[in-house]
């Protein structure tokens, strides 16, 4: 069979044109087809070419409203897509029954909820574009919410995983479990103490029904430096610390074998100064780390990434310009360009151009963001 080799530019305007699953599959093709395809300016281009979100739903929270279960909206931002509809970047959660917060989401587009109810743990799953939802029963009586992570395991048929992690100080069961046999292989082989401090529970949508998970074990040291995990690599992932054993642990969960790991972070990629900001990132589709240090007015940002045999390999080191001094990194958007937010603002900064651009929101506090990319088509949320 010929082969053919294809410049850039005759790749982006095939790849521009293909619809987003066509897309996303490419990116295995080549190493080159890959880097392509996360570079901001393909993605505004593919996005108008095939009429796609990409961009930020941002939970934002209003000041001086009194009525707690109103505070809370949530709008779409992008710097690809300028021809939207209102109804799609404004309070675009207005076609659920009723006021909802977001606590997940995937870069697919499918976004978790949580209804404004007090005592409530039940939720919404849906698709903003499409503006279809489903419910989801709460997970057991006991369960307190506070962190939750959505897992997207394939488009068609449509599964995910929902992980839940509940407060430690929600959880009045004390009884021992063991650790996963797959942490033997890593470095945490001291004693932990015998008291459990954690609910885990699993939402399958092939089943719909919640589970309990078992085979993880947290004590009263070890706390999470990031309430959302990070969906990379088939799994999610959470930055945790040990206080005791005085280590950065990444704690993983893989999603097709339902299973939990934990690794040390070499001592170098620490934070090591109170100043310092380190937290796991999605990077090109990898799990990446991101360190950043304040000096001088202005940001220091170093960039590693997890490579297939499971080592950090450094990926960037950039010295952000000082109109980012005020700013806190979030999460990358592409390849080139960084997302970051203060109370009032999100920002693009694209550290290749050092190009800044400032979305406000509306004096409304930014109290998360979340990355989709996605398109129009309806998707059966519910399996019949």
């Amino acid at each position: 069979m010929e082969s053919y080799d294809f410049s850039n530019d005759v790749l982006l305007e095939i790849f521009s044109r293909a619809d987003l699953k066509t897309m996303k599959k490419c990116r295995v093709l080549s190493k080159e087809c890959k880097d392509l395809t996360y570079e901001s300016t393909f993605m505004g281009l593919h996005s108008q070419r095939t009429s796609t979100m990409v961009g930020y739903l941002l939970q934002c929270m209003k000041i001086f409203v009194y009525d707690w279960r109103d505070r809370f909206t949530s709008n779409f931002v992008s710097i690809a897509n300028s021809g939207i509809e209102p109804k799609l970047t404004r309070n675009v959660l207005n076609f659920l029954p009723e006021q909802a917060q977001i606590v997940a989401a995937v870069n697919e587009g499918l976004v978790l909820c949580s209804p404004r109810i007090y005592g409530e743990n039940w939720f919404y799953i849906c698709k903003p574009s499409t503006q279809k939802w489903e419910f989801i029963p709460a997970p057991n009586p006991r369960f307190c919410r506070s962190k939750i992570s959505m897992l997207m395991l394939r488009s068609n048929p449509l599964r995910f995983k929902i992980v839940g992690l509940s407060d430690t100080d929600c959880s009045d069961d004390t009884h021992s479990v063991s650790v996963s046999e797959s942490d033997s292989e890593s470095d945490l082989d001291s004693e932990y103490s015998d008291e459990e401090v954690n609910d885990r529970v699993i939402f399958d949508s092939k089943s719909w029904e919640w589970k309990q998970s078992d085979d993880l074990k947290l004590t009263y040291d070890d706390f999470f430096k990031n309430e959302q995990g990070v969906s990379a690599c088939g799994g999610i992932h959470w930055l945790i610390s040990n206080r005791e054993q005085d280590k950065d642990i990444v704690l993983s969960f893989d999603g097709n074998k339902e299973e939990w790991t934990m690794a040390s972070l070499p001592n170098s990629l620490r934070r090591k100064e109170y100043c310092e900001q380190i937290a796991l990132v999605s990077c090109e589709g990898n799990l990446g780390l991101v360190k950043v240090s304040f000096k001088t007015r202005a940001q220091m940002v170093d960039v590693w990434v997890l490579n297939y045999e499971h080592i950090w390999i450094r990926k960037h080191a950039m010295n952000l310009n000082k109109e980012c001094y005020l700013t806190r990194f979030h999460s990358f958007y592409s390849a080139d360009t960084l997302l970051m937010k203060d109370i009032w603002s999100v920002y693009f900064y694209n550290f290749k151009t050092q190009k800044f651009n400032r979305v406000t929101a509306d004096n409304q506090d930014t109290d998360a963001a979340y990355f989709i990319q996605t398109d129009f088509e309806s998707v059966q949320l519910k399996p019949e």
